[in-house]
């Protein structure tokens, strides 16, 4: 007899219906798992076995032969040890042969017959309901897993916990979602002292998700207003929020279950790889732009990244996805974020700073910046300086707006646009035309800057959705002149690099 269990393989945020067929037959005594596994999928005839063991279930002396249907699917990961477990219960007829029909299960072993956390849970849950199967998991995972309501999820803390519920002794409760993180904390932009411009340059960044390049002395600011920027955004939507933890439960990112509504903030260091700023790796997970997926993706010092690592954000910045290309995987990954990146204006830093003058400059500025392409930096919509502020102006009053209240700008506007159809920096073609369309004095200001500076039809575009976000921002129907200004204001702050 074939005893079938059902699992999932991912690929990306999606996951893959695998079956799991077991046979125990006559022949030499032996344990062998087929269909393509790799060296943890292996491994789990050991777990499997002791585990079973430490339930005083002893495997007969014969041949059993796990297959992991479809055969050509690379199967990864340690999730396969608990639907092997119910395939061959279900082949020694320990638990009725029907009862795995509609479950999809995934979960690892440890020796002892508990059931350890594993990634994926979210994205399993979702492709069990449309399947239309319950989710088998680890106790652990169970309240990540429910909060996909279409999903029955069942989480059981050790396989003989799931042994008595297959077999009526003592049947398993439904999971409960797990509870709501807030980690919005209580950074304020009043905190930061001075940088008026930079803080308004922010609050259109986060009002319409524009990209913006902030550049700087050292010390002058940049990263604290960077840090702030969670605290103006929106919070996330209930479908932002499934979509963006399906991809923090690939990378095993949530804690206990939990589903965060602030949206990512990713600050990877300038040393990091290709891999890890892309995706990629031995499994092709997620990379640093995908974490940020919905949210934010902050680099600093961004001239010190590798040159390669800033030419590949070229063009998921553009698509809003990134397809991570392996010799024996092709996976895609949503990244639609909100890039801030902060930079010294050269080597040493102070090559604006008239009271510190750079000894090389201009060369120094040159030289530094220019690690920076043309075309990666026509793709910032924003482009601000930011000075050095006097140890005197610290013990000045704290000045502007507070946090909250920008943020509630920024959710009034958000709210504007996505009545439209969606944030203004995703505008384009026929609809960017139709509500970014500036008046007759704003279109002869934009015609004239474009002539004198030698802006790209990018460059064009990306003027006119900037302004749009400025006219939202003060409720205003129509682009007028003075959103046109502000926002070529912006674009030309660090002229010189072809618009």
């Amino acid at each position: 007899m074939v005893a079938r269990a059902y699992t999932v393989a991912f690929e990306g945020v999606s996951a893959r219906t695998v079956e799991v067929q077991c046979a125990v037959t006559p022949g030499l005594p032996a344990f062998s798992i087929v269909g393509l596994p790799d060296k943890a999928v292996s491994e789990a005839r050991d777990r499997v076995r002791t585990a079973l063991s430490s339930l005083a279930i002893a495997l007969p002396s014969k041949r059993i032969t796990v297959n992991l249907s479809p055969a050509d699917l690379p199967k990864e990961g340690s999730h396969f040890d608990l639907p092997i477990a119910l395939a061959l219960l279900a082949a020694l007829e320990i638990i009725p042969a029907d009862a795995t029909e509609g479950t999809t299960a995934l979960g690892e072993l440890s020796l002892d017959g508990s059931l350890f956390a594993v990634v994926g849970a979210l994205p399993a849950a979702m492709a069990a309901a449309e399947e239309e199967r319950v989710l088998l998991c680890p106790a652990a995972s169970g309240a990540e897993a429910a909060w996909v309501g279409a999903a029955q999820v069942i989480a059981a803390p050790t396989l003989a916990d799931v042994v008595r519920h297959y077999t009526g002794q003592s049947p398993l409760p439904p999971a409960e979602p797990g509870e709501v993180v807030d980690t919005t904390g209580t950074r304020c932009l009043r905190d930061v002292k001075g940088q008026e411009r930079a803080k308004r340059a922010l609050e259109i960044a986060a009002a319409g998700r524009h990209h913006l390049m902030m550049v700087g002395t050292p010390g002058s600011g940049k990263s604290m207003l960077a840090a702030r920027i969670p605290g103006i955004l929106p919070p996330l939507t209930p479908a932002e929020a499934l979509e963006t933890s399906m991809i923090h439960s690939l990378a095993g990112l949530l804690d206990a279950g939990g589903i965060n509504r602030t949206r990512p903030f990713r600050e990877p260091h300038h040393t990091a790889s290709m891999a890890a700023i892309v995706g990629g790796g031995r499994r092709a997970g997620p990379g640093e732009i995908s974490l940020a997926h919905n949210g934010v993706l902050f680099m600093d010092e961004f001239p010190e990244f590798p040159r390669t690592v800033l030419e590949t954000l070229r063009q998921p910045i553009e698509t809003g996805e990134v397809m991570v290309a392996r010799a024996n995987a092709h996976v895609k990954y949503p990244c639609r974020f909100m890039l801030i990146a902060a930079a010294n204006p050269c080597k040493c830093g102070y090559l604006s700073d008239p009271a510190r003058a750079c000894s090389r400059a201009p060369v120094c500025g040159e030289d530094y910046m220019g690690r920076i392409s043309g075309p990666l930096m026509d793709r910032f919509d924003l482009r601000v300086e930011a000075p050095p502020v006097g140890f005197t102006d610290l013990d000045l009053p704290p000045s502007g707006d507070r946090s909250a209240e920008v943020a509630a700008r920024v959710a009034a506007a958000r709210a504007r646009q996505i009545a439209r159809g969606g944030l203004n920096a995703d505008l384009e073609g026929s609809m960017l035309e139709q509500v970014a369309t500036p008046d007759a004095e704003g279109r002869a200001l934009l015609t004239r800057v474009a002539e004198r500076f030698g802006l790209s039809a990018r460059g064009f575009h990306r003027v006119m959705r900037v302004a749009r976000t400025i006219a939202d921002l003060e409720d205003s129907t129509d682009v007028r002149q003075p959103h046109v200004a502000e926002a070529v204001s912006y674009r030309l702050t660090m002229a010189g690099d072809g618009g």
